[in-house]
């Protein structure tokens, strides 16, 4: 072959040279999801003979302390309260979420299957939403609420105001309704994301009321001065707040749409560094760090021994003679001899 028949040749390998050298490089290979290995054990899930609590609701709750808007609530009454004896309260913040029984906490099955084997006492729960005005939607799974309704005011910020709803709005409803005890050892409160840093804000403004904190995925960082909490632990007496954090090391990391890093905005270091703060400090403390996002798988798959690390003083008896106490929690029973009237399983 002749040198000119060879020419056109040679450019067209040139060129193709050249246009693959141009060509964008590969899309790196998605990362694995590491949510993928959380999923719900069996307390997290229905059981035959297992009795079922009575989750009532919605209901209502106008505010004082947020004017012009309300919060909307569930009541869990697990099948063995006896309106005779005091009982136990756990508050869950964004209540919808955690009364889901197709989403990733199912805490009403969780409550009755820890209820009935004496792993946690008999305690009622309150599923409470973030405040809304009447025209604003009530949240969802889907939408819990940042955009439209108080949640960003009510659950980020420092002040006392939530603790106000909880504590003199909510509790006298709810001792006017129920027999809780007034102990606050046997009040807890929890929450997920923003919801967590707002029971903690409750316990930590309010120890008089509740004193048992349960915090996934807590936002502690500064979207309304929440990193803060660390130094604020630091330089305060110790109050008397058990706590369990639970955060992921894929959660929110801090960096901005434009690659910059603010650690004030990790919701991991922040985790972490008020976690260093509470042990420093000698605060009954449990914390898990796990490889998930911001979310509630780790949190839903581990609810249960949380809840049960959290509860775990409660009365118990040693007696070996004490039959009751190595039996199930059972519902009460119709009396054979009144009918009509409850007889409860001691």
């Amino acid at each position: 072959m002749t040198k000119t028949a060879l020419l056109p040749l040679l450019f067209l390998l040139a060129g193709s040279r050249g246009a693959a050298a141009q060509q964008p490089p590969a899309a790196p290979a998605p990362a694995p999801n590491p949510d993928i290995y959380y999923q719900l054990g069996p307390d997290s899930l229905p059981h035959d003979g297992v009795p079922k609590g009575e989750v009532r609701g919605p209901l209502t709750l106008p505010s004082a302390a947020y004017p012009g808007t309300q919060h909307t609530y569930w009541v869990y009454v697990p099948a063995q309260y006896d309106a005779a004896v005091p009982t136990s309260l756990m508050i869950f913040n964004d209540g919808q979420a955690y009364k889901n029984m197709d989403g990733d906490l199912r805490a009403p099955n969780v409550l009755d299957n820890l209820i009935y084997r004496r792993e946690i006492p008999v305690m009622l729960a309150v599923f409470i939403n973030p405040g809304r005005r009447p025209d604003q939607p009530e949240p969802t799974p889907q939408n819990w609420g940042d955009r439209d309704t108080n949640r960003p005011a009510e659950y980020n910020s420092l002040d006392d105001k939530y603790a106000r709803v909880i504590v003199d709005e909510l509790m006298p409803v709810l001792y006017k309704e129920y027999n809780l005890s007034k102990d606050p050892e046997r009040h807890g409160i929890g929450g997920a994301s923003s919801g967590a840093i707002a029971a903690f804000t409750v316990a930590w403004q309010r120890p008089d009321a509740f004193r048992k904190v349960l915090s996934t995925v807590g936002s502690f960082v500064n979207l309304r001065g929440g990193h803060a909490y660390a130094d604020i632990v630091r330089g305060s007496e110790k109050k008397p707040i058990r706590i369990y954090l639970q955060d992921g090391r894929n959660d929110n990391r801090g960096v901005g749409r434009d690659g910059t890093y603010d650690e004030a905005r990790d919701w991991f270091v922040q985790n972490v560094r008020l976690m260093r703060a509470l042990s420093d400090k000698g605060y009954d403390l449990n914390y898990t760090w796990g490889i998930g996002r911001h979310g509630q798988k780790q949190a839903g798959a581990i609810l249960p021994d949380m809840l049960r690390w959290l509860w775990r003083d409660h009365a118990v008896s040693t007696d070996p003679n004490d039959t009751r106490e190595r039996s199930f929690n059972e519902k009460p029973k119709m009396s054979a001899a009144f009918p009509g009237l409850l007889r409860f399983a001691r």
